[in-house]
């Protein structure tokens, strides 16, 4: 097999940005949030923020890092209104 089709990564199956610590981030996200008692919006914002936190060092840094805290604070405001 050529040396470039031994290095192709698949960035729609597991792209390297979310299973570089063993685990697909998207798993970790579904164990985190399984039967938690939270609303479907607020299970968005907290896998959102979540998921952006897990990929700032690996794909977009400090902008991944503004995502993850703008889904957080929508998180708060969320839990806030209750």
């Amino acid at each position: 097999m050529a040396k470039w089709k031994e290095l192709a990564v698949d960035m729609v199956e597991h792209p390297p940005h979310y299973n570089a610590a063993g685990i697909e981030c998207i798993d970790a996200m579904q164990a985190m949030a399984e039967n938690a008692p939270v609303s479907a919006h607020e299970a968005y914002c907290w896998q959102n923020s979540f998921k952006y936190l897990w990929r700032w060092p690996y794909k977009n840094g400090l902008e991944d890092l503004k995502k993850a805290r703008w889904y957080l604070d929508r998180l708060i405001s969320e839990v806030e209104k209750e």
